[in-house]
């Protein structure tokens, strides 16, 4: 009977989850332990083995009956197969009687020894990074804020933080190899570390390449490996040269971005991305659209990446009747061909083991054989790098894998039986599959669940295949061919502009993305209901029902949300942007234009921002001091966007700020112009008018701040008041000056975030209707002051803050003001 069972599953391939339990105890352990002391991982690790070996040897002294240690592997499966073939009766079932019952018993007892067996594992291994990371020597000079000598190996890409003020920072992640005090040994070691270089000699290096450098040790986030960060004024010192793989990698990759340079900026930037994860030229604007479109796996090397490429390799082979070897050699050529053009870091190798594991279930057809492959595989990747259980493009990757083992087969398969032709099946199945399986952890991520993610997905495949066959072509040819390469690349454009189309078109889908909890709780949560839903869809009334009730869903609840006002609400009249800690402000001008005030810390934030609220000119950009929370983010204003005119303050502290915007305007042809009191613009209906300072301030608390510019502007019959960052002095002088009637305002900007440095008199005699406070989330510095927001609303005035609701904004009605809010997590309440 047990072999007649055996038979039954393997005709209805009931995958072998063997490893699944000991994964996922593996990988929670592992998560867990990153956040605790090495002390503290030890003894979570040693309680999972000791709980193991407890449950093993309450089996034996139990007698499990029939289920070993292996046998528990297709649990649901086996449980309906053995009813089939009248292996379990009624009371077997319910687990009090009978052979069932003791099947069973053994097999949850063997999922808890698996699953603590894989928390002892994941623990105990994470604990012994740890441990580096808690090096005395190390952590005392981290403590101490040591100046040093490093020797180091790159791990990954340099990446430029995308800052405006001051010079380019680029973030380099590296192993320490040797510290040196001053006056000191160096400390041999093998640590992990991140470098925040300042010099452009950082910018070129390859992974695999040692260096020398000096700077200052920083504490780490916790949370990770990362044992100290080295912050790095002065270029790296060669070693060595890198490995012959990864120049050649480099060579062809800069020739790639050659070919490109010719190509429009939407296809020029997304090519290098889609062939080997090469995003420097991509707009973040255009970046941000395959994001919310549910097509990032475009844009960078994971394993949703590397799954589709072979999906559409084994899409052409099996076209061709190739057999299960021929289809597995092509696709291991094509496998490794792409990890050393997309260049062998880590990243892209855990792309590429993900995407091998793959090939074998589908090149195969032994599903059976790849799911224990891709758990071993996962868990190995987990031991041998415990950081990788908090990495969510490595959870992407496995996600997406067991996507294409468990879900794809099956719905290819019935896809076949209703008459789709094979060739299809594969297409519709292969992205299809990966998009539900990587959905809890897109929705963990973003916070938002996408409803135009599947058809995206389905309608870009047919332009993957030529894009990156053309990429490719254009990469090979580049160091031979310069011209050959030129043409690859603009005939790889021409797909890659359907990819942009599918990307702009899905992004400005009303409703397209749904909001959902994020983090932890939201992934598990829409991991846990899409498990439920594909097993329960296995039964016919299930499915129909499902479709009814989405059906009834999307007709009822889609006219609400495209007839809902949504974002930005008509008639609104001035918005403060979430931008962090920061300022970024928006003044309505007319339909499609605006005057911004401030562009706070970074430049995608306000970009996004701008983009929300269909702003396609910017009349006037206005700077209302020069520190980095106000103009980090000023080439996101000007990006894609035409900015008339541009002022600040006559004040030239900080010159590293100035100098930004100054270039940032100046790439645009326009110069900054230095105003003070009395300046005046109109235009689309709104004036404005510089208030202050009055006086240059000097030997204040803080002069750049105390000499912000002071702005009133009115719009549709309503004033705002926007205050910069000015702090007691120069609002104490306003006061003195103008009097109450000289600043009373509807709407009020509260200045410096809503700091304690308030001038209360001021407050008092603005008496505003609205007050807006631009501040971040879980910021040091204490902001805002309750007691400041107190005496404001005490005054009748209704707050918002942009770290509680998100975009916030004044709205003019026929009876007055409203206010309105985005929501931290892109709803819109009213």
């Amino acid at each position: 009977m047990a072999g007649s069972s055996r038979d039954v599953a393997e005709s209805l391939r009931v995958p072998d989850l063997r490893l699944a339990g000991f994964t996922v105890g593996l990988w929670s352990a592992a998560l867990g332990s990153l956040h605790l002391s090495a002390a503290w991982g030890l003894a979570v690790g040693v309680v999972g083995l000791a709980t193991a070996a407890g449950l093993i040897g309450l089996g034996r002294a139990g007698s499990l009956g029939r289920a070993g240690p292996f046998e528990w592997a297709g649990l649901f499966g086996r449980a309906e197969l053995a009813g089939r073939v009248g292996f379990v009766g009624r009371a077997g079932i319910d687990g009090r009687a009978g052979p069932g019952g003791r099947w069973w018993a053994g097999a949850v007892r063997w999922i808890g020894v698996a699953v603590a067996l894989g928390v002892g594992c994941g623990a105990v291994a994470t604990a012994a990074r740890v441990s580096v990371r808690e090096a005395p020597a190390l952590a005392g000079l981290v403590g101490a804020g040591a100046t040093v000598q490093v020797e180091v190996v790159i791990r990954d890409d340099p990446r430029l933080l995308a800052v405006s003020a001051g010079p380019p920072t680029y973030l380099v992640a590296v192993d320490l190899e040797s510290v040196t005090a001053e006056n000191a040994a160096p400390v041999r070691l093998s640590a992990r570390a991140l470098v925040l270089g300042a010099d452009p000699g950082w910018r070129g290096l390859l992974p695999g390449q040692r260096v020398a450098a000096s700077g200052r040790l920083m504490p780490p986030r916790p949370g990770d490996l990362r044992a100290a960060v080295l912050s790095a004024r002065k270029p790296p010192r060669l070693l060595g040269r890198p490995s012959w793989a990864q120049r050649g990698a480099g060579v062809l990759r800069t020739g790639l971005q050659l070919a490109c340079e010719p190509l429009p900026d939407d296809s020029g930037g997304l090519l290098p991305g889609l062939v080997v994860g090469d995003t420097s030229r991509l707009d973040p604007a255009l970046e941000e659209d395959f994001r919310t479109t549910g097509l990032t796996h475009l844009t960078a090397v994971s394993g949703t990446n590397v799954a589709i490429v072979l999906g559409v390799v084994l899409f052409v082979v099996r076209r061709a009747r190739a057999g299960p070897v021929l289809c597995a050699v092509l696709c291991a050529v094509a496998l490794v061909a792409f990890v050393i053009l997309a260049r062998p870091s880590p990243s892209v190798i855990r792309a590429g083991a993900m995407g091998a594991i793959g090939l074998l279930g589908l090149a195969t057809g032994r599903s059976r054989a790849a799911v224990p492959a891709l758990a071993a595989g996962a868990a190995v990747l987990l031991i041998a790098d415990p950081e990788l259980a908090a990495d969510a493009g490595f959870a992407l990757s496995v996600m997406a894998t067991a996507g294409l083992l468990l879900i794809a087969p099956v719905w290819r398969d019935g896809l076949r039986r209703r008459g789709c032709p094979a060739g299809v099946a594969e297409a519709l199945a292969v992205p299809a599959a990966a998009q539900i399986a990587c959905g809890p952890v897109v929705a963990a991520i973003s916070g938002t669940v996408s409803l135009v993610a599947v058809p995206a997905n389905l309608v870009a495949v047919p332009a993957i295949a030529p894009a990156t066959l053309s990429g490719v072509a254009s990469a090979v040819l580049s160091p031979l061919w310069p011209a050959g390469a030129e043409f690859a690349a603009w005939v790889g454009h021409w797909p890659t502009e359907w990819l942009v189309l599918v990307a702009h078109t899905g992004a400005g889908v009303p409703a397209g993305a749904l909001p959902w909890p994020g983090g932890a709780f939201g992934g598990v949560l829409l991991a846990v209901l899409t498990v439920v839903f594909l097993v329960a869809a296995r039964r016919v009334v299930v499915r129909r029902v499902a479709i009814v009730v989405a059906l009834g869903a999307i007709l009822g609840a889609l006219p609400v949300r495209l007839l809902a006002p949504g974002w930005p609400p008509p008639g609104w009249l001035v918005v403060a942007c979430a931008v962090g800690q920061g300022d970024a402000v928006v003044l309505a001008a007319g339909a499609g234009r605006a005057v911004v005030v401030d562009a706070g810390p970074e430049p995608d934030a306000v970009d996004r921002c701008l983009r929300r609220l269909g702003v396609e000119q910017v009349a006037v950009l206005v700077v209302s001091h020069f520190h980095a929370d106000h103009i980090g983010g000023v080439t996101g204003v000007f990006r894609g966007r035409k900015v008339d005119a541009v002022i600040g303050p006559d004040w030239p502290e900080p010159a590293s700020g100035r100098a930004a915007v100054e270039k940032a305007a100046a790439a645009s042809g326009t110069a900054v112009q230095s105003v003070g009191p009395g300046w005046s613009w109109a235009v689309g209906g709104l004036s404005l008018e510089v208030l202050g300072p009055v006086t240059p301030m000097r030997g204040t608390n803080s002069d750049p701040n105390n000499n912000s510019l002071i702005l009133r502007a009115v719009g549709a019959g309503r004033s705002v008041l926007l205050l910069g960052d000015a702090e007691t002095e120069e609002q104490e002088d306003l006061v003195t000056v103008l009097g109450p009637a000289g600043l009373r305002a509807d709407v009020l900007k509260v200045a410096h975030h809503g700091s304690a440095l308030q001038a209360t008199s001021l407050v008092d005699a603005v008496q505003p209707a609205v007050a807006l406070v631009s501040v971040g989330r879980d910021n040091d510095y204490g902001h805002p002051n309750a007691m400041l927001l107190g005496r404001i609303a005490q005054g009748g005035a209704r707050v918002l803050r942009t770290d509680e609701s998100g975009d916030v904004a004044a709205v003019v009605t026929g009876g007055g003001l409203a206010v309105a809010a985005r929501g931290a997590d892109g709803d819109t309440p009213g």
